[in-house]
């Protein structure tokens, strides 16, 4: 009898310590537009621009692969850059939007490519494309 009462004691006491007023603390400020809920601001929602608001940066000398453009394009806030690179080989370029002429000579960071990449805006696949964050135009 006495362990039984013992528990029940040990149980309400636990209820009652377990319900008193926490701390109050601030709400979290409402989410931006674009923001997950939760998320760290300035991070995208799913399925969002995460290059959103980026600008294109400037390649240091020595850094990358060289090449001369080929063709260039912008469209939906990127410039996407055919360089022949030393080597004579094509290779497509994606980075946020900067100016770039044809016959420029350009040195780009090597990154990974995305395989079989569709542009919607462009309404094009790439068979294999660098999404790099800016070139540096030789002078």
């Amino acid at each position: 009898m006495k362990k039984t009462a013992l528990v029940a004691l040990s149980i309400v006491a636990l209820a009652i310590a377990g319900c008193k007023d926490k701390p109050k603390t601030e709400a979290p400020a409402a989410p931006q537009q674009g923001q997950m809920p939760g998320a760290a601001p300035g991070a995208a929602a799913p399925g969002g621009d995460p290059h959103a608001g980026m600008k294109a940066q400037e390649i240091p000398a020595g850094v990358g692969k060289k090449g001369t453009v080929s063709q260039t394009m912008n469209s939906g806030g990127y410039t996407y850059v055919e360089a022949v690179d030393e080597k004579g080989e094509k290779v497509w370029l994606a980075l946020p939007e900067t100016k770039v002429a044809k016959g420029d000579k350009i040195e780009y960071p090597e990154t990974p490519p995305m395989v079989n990449f569709n542009s919607k805006t462009l309404n094009k696949t790439f068979e294999k494309i660098l999404f790099i964050p800016g070139i540096r135009i030789q002078k």
